[in-house]
């Protein structure tokens, strides 16, 4: 869907009007459903989102104005534009006061339908970027510029532009802190949809008894605490782009209502048994092994591979460290602005210091250590001195063939695997041995 064109629907009971109302809307590259009563108006909001709704004051024996409240229920941001034959002062101050935004008397022409369009359509573009701009705020690292002097990043993000244009599904693997989440806000920014919304959903964050509501919205009275109805993330993102970040962590349970909205684009609110339709693209990251999860039977072999159309892995900052005095350079300027203070970069010894170090926690470790630096330098020059002793102290990278003991690869592994593992039980399960036995090595190597 073009980011231009915006879901509407027209309520009449004349079918001229309906006819004229749709053909003209078309043209323009909307999407439109025609109605011809209350109750179809009803059904149909309920199993799609729409931006727009035009709608009749006189609906056979219904009053259009009773209709208004019942369709914003389901659809807070819906814009109702109402067109009447019947039009007087009290009934446009009524309608206004239910929650419509316009008001158009028949006979109307072809130039008042879209001007109205065009007006309500920035508006909607601009909720959808507020939106996005209060989930920017909470983030601490500024947007990713993707330029990247290293062959394998160069790949990755060559990859990604190529298939930002298509509907696909996508899944991003990389470890934690690669910027996944960042180069899927790229892949949406570069694609067709870039015009809509885009929201993330944690999976990890959130429990499994609010991740669905999340997802896919809840009506009053479902749970207890739910006292309005929540569309959720999939109809606020409508013509956008949904990206569940750890996709791994997905609770089974909610495993098929995901498959189900992969294939049929199709989903229900809990609570509700009213079966709703979104056109909304799915990207998935994942800093876990996904074909190992679905051998333990924690992951739907079915869900991966249709979460799998595309995949893109992005490697460690390790493997590219090309980048970093770049990457350290953007951030340092971020990081200056945020804390009111201009910085002239970094000593040649600190940035030596910087792409010696192995980064296992990648450009998020990255940015905590440049911003620690900002912080902490008197100087308007980064200095070896503001640098932690973690990375000052980086021992020589250790590879398999050196003439070194085991000993020595078993820490250096051992210091890997903690650094990218979410918890002390993942790391001792890549590593084939008890949290009691990791325990005692960590004790050993002063880990």
């Amino acid at each position: 869907m073009s980011g231009n064109s915006l879901n509407i629907i027209v309520v009449d009971d004349e079918i001229n009007i309906r006819k004229v109302l749709s053909i003209g809307l078309e043209a323009k590259g909307h999407k439109v459903v025609a109605v011809s009563n209350f109750q179809d108006a009803v059904n149909e909001n309920l199993r799609r989102s729409f931006d727009i709704a035009f709608l009749d004051l006189r609906l056979g024996t219904a009053d259009g104005l009773d209709l208004i409240p019942v369709l914003l229920a389901s659809t807070p941001w819906l814009k109702i534009i109402v067109i009447t034959a019947y039009s007087s002062v009290s009934s446009a101050v009524e309608a206004m006061r239910r929650g419509a935004i316009d008001y158009i008397p028949k006979p109307f022409t072809p130039a008042q339908i879209h001007h109205a369009v065009e007006k309500l359509g920035r508006v909607r573009s601009l909720e959808q970027r507020l939106t996005e701009l209060q989930e920017e705020i909470g983030r601490s690292l500024p947007d990713v510029e993707f330029s990247s002097n290293s062959p394998s990043m160069q790949r990755t993000i060559n990859l990604a532009q190529e298939v930002a244009a298509s509907d696909s599904s996508i899944l991003l693997i990389g470890e934690s802190g690669t910027g996944k989440s960042a180069l899927a806000r790229a892949i949406h920014t570069w694609s067709k949809r870039s015009g809509k919304s885009m929201a993330t959903v944690s999976c990890p964050a959130i429990s499994p008894e609010l991740l669905e509501s999340e997802m896919f919205g809840h009506v009053k009275g479902a749970f207890t605490g739910a006292v309005r109805d929540y569309p959720g993330r999939i109809a606020a993102c409508e013509g956008g782009t949904l990206l569940l970040d750890e996709i791994g962590d997905l609770p089974l349970s909610l495993q098929p209502k995901l498959l189900r909205f992969l294939q049929d684009r199709e989903y229900e609110r809990v609570g509700d048994h009213v079966r709703r339709q979104a056109d909304v693209r799915i990207l998935a990251a994942t800093n876990i092994n996904l074909k190992q999860a679905v051998q333990e039977g924690r992951f739907r072999e079915d869900l991966f591979y249709r979460l799998n159309v595309i995949q893109i892995d992005i490697p460690p900052l390790r493997q590219r460290s090309e980048d970093i005095a770049g990457l350290a350079e953007r951030l340092l300027l971020f990081f200056g602005r945020k804390n009111h203070r201009t910085f002239l970069g970094f000593t040649d010894e600190a940035l030596a210091a910087l792409e010696r170090y192995d980064w296992p926690g990648n450009v998020r470790e990255l940015s905590n250590t440049v911003e620690r630096a900002a912080i902490l330098s008197k100087t308007p020059r980064i200095g070896i001195e503001n640098l932690s002793l973690t990375i000052l102290n980086q021992k020589t990278e250790v590879r398999l063939g050196d003439p070194v003991t085991l000993a020595t690869i078993e820490e250096e592994h051992i210091r890997r695997v903690l650094a990218v593992s979410p918890s002390l039980q993942d790391a001792a399960d890549v590593l084939g041995i008890d949290q009691a036995t990791l325990w005692r090595r960590r004790k050993q190597y002063n880990i």
